[in-house]
């Protein structure tokens, strides 16, 4: 019986890493490989592991450093070949095909994850330890048979990922956000904080970007809402996207930026860079922790600041979690039109309160009122995404800023989503609406760049399918 593929040793450090799409051991594109949902037996790692012992022996690593991704698979076949017939282990040639992706994974990619980042359907990873994989597929999180052979392969495999964009993560420094070279995002935590050893986590990168059109078909939103947030993108808005962990902020700012003019200079800051702007002019900016000394961390503030010298039209923040939230606003009230920004909040109202929040817990001493009026005149839309409990993710809300009375922001709603209940498969039922409103305050924007009449058609389109709803 052929074994599942599993993983032993660690990557090696500057072994090649397989291309975006490809399994490390087959060399082929994955459309969607099976994981294994059984645990190799222990003879099964004895074998690997003295097959695995021999072939670091007899192999020049900085030779097959040197090799394409296919070559050096065909190496380290002929190397295998040869220690099991030495060794007199009897294989069968699935069997020996099996434990050959299963080495390359350990040698050329990352272990055990590489059927799994292979995998287009799964959004997300979940390492809790050396035994315990989780994954998410269509909104729903399902253990898998996946595992590591001990915490130590795991570790070394965290280590490998973030020190390829320059970083550590080790018991003096637990914590760590990287990126995959793919641009998935990766966070990790290591012992002594993770009690039952690292957890790592990678949310994964689509290598087919979505698009609003998509989101339709999804029903993430209704035609007509697509094209207001068509028009929210083209026209300059000012635009907070809102949601919680998992509710898709980071795929519907991608959707935005696609309307964004291919002759405006956009600069974009971010934890770990993973934005897939595809206007010729980006300038992709990242954050920086400290050193081992405890120095030479760059903040977002500090990118979000440094980018109003450096002649932006304008600024995407890929997550608003601080202080940066003050010059964020500054930018957008300062000629930086356009400028977009995500931040965790569970509706647009709260996301204005976290706002202001934030700049207050950055130590800025300024009344609330004061903090109030630069939201007001800063953000124009808050755009509000949830995932529901059967997976399915939604916008919510198109909310407007409209002013302040008194101390009170002032918003309206453009589109809403309506939860009417689920059926018996557990699938939530709801339908998105329009509120009515006529005129959005950003009509003049929209008018100005030639957008007025496509959003007159979808507001007119809307009001239509109200009145049928009422009807």
């Amino acid at each position: 019986m052929p074994f599942p593929s599993s993983g032993l040793a660690a990557p090696l450090v500057g072994a090649p890493v397989p291309q975006q799409g490809r399994v490390a051991g087959s060399g082929k594109t994955a459309a969607n490989p099976t994981v294994a949902e059984s645990r190799h037996s222990d003879s099964y790692y004895e074998v690997k592991g003295t097959i695995f012992s021999a072939l670091i022996e007899a192999i020049d690593l900085a030779q097959l450093a040197k090799l394409d991704v296919d070559s050096a698979r065909e190496e380290i076949r002929d190397i295998l070949n040869e220690i099991i017939a030495i060794k007199n282990i009897v294989m069968s040639i699935s069997e020996q095909e099996e434990l050959l992706d299963d080495i390359c994974n350990d040698v050329l990619g990352y272990g055990p994850l590489e059927p799994l980042l292979a995998r287009d359907d799964i959004a997300d990873i979940m390492v809790n330890g050396s035994g315990t994989v989780y994954i998410e597929v269509q909104g729903k999180i399902q253990k898998t048979g996946v595992r590591f052979r001990d915490n130590h392969q795991l570790l070394n495999i965290c280590q490998r990922i973030v020190s390829q964009i320059g970083r550590r993560v080790d018991e003096s420094s637990p914590i760590c956000d990287a990126r995959l070279p793919d641009g998935s995002r990766v966070n990790v935590i290591v012992p002594p904080l993770s009690i039952d050893g690292p957890a790592l986590t990678i949310r994964k990168f689509k290598r087919d970007k979505l698009t609003l059109e998509q989101l339709v078909r999804y029903n993430s939103i209704t035609p007509e809402g697509g094209e207001i947030l068509k028009v929210l993108g083209r026209c300059r808005v000012n635009v907070l996207v809102s949601g919680g962990t998992g509710s898709g902020k980071t795929t519907l700012l991608n959707c935005l930026t696609r309307y964004i003019d291919d002759d405006e200079r956009v600069i974009t800051c971010e934890d770990a860079a993973e934005l897939q702007l595809q206007q010729p002019h980006v300038v992709r900016l990242e954050t920086r922790p400290p050193n081992l000394e405890g120095e030479g961390q760059i903040t977002m503030r500090d990118l979000v600041r440094n980018c109003l010298r450096m002649r932006p039209e304008r600024i995407i923040v890929g997550e608003v979690r601080g202080p940066e939230a003050f010059d964020l606003l500054q930018a957008m009230n300062t000629g930086h039109d356009g400028s977009m920004g995500t931040l965790h909040a569970n509706n647009p109202r709260e996301a204005l309160s976290r706002l202001e929040s934030m700049i207050t817990m950055g130590g800025f001493a300024l009344p609330s009122r004061t903090i109030r009026e630069m939201i007001c005149a800063s953000v124009d839309v808050v755009i509000q995404g949830a995932r529901l409990r059967d997976g399915s993710r939604k916008i919510t809300h198109i909310t407007e800023v409209v002013g302040l009375e008194g101390d009170v922001i002032i918003t309206q709603d453009l589109f809403v989503y309506d939860f009417l209940g689920e059926d018996a498969d557990g699938k939530v039922l709801g339908r998105h609406r329009s509120t009515g409103i006529g005129r959005p305050r950003f009509w003049e924007r929209a008018r100005y760049f030639g957008e007025e009449k496509r959003l007159a058609a979808a507001l007119d389109a809307a009001d239509v399918t109200l009145e049928s709803v009422k009807k």
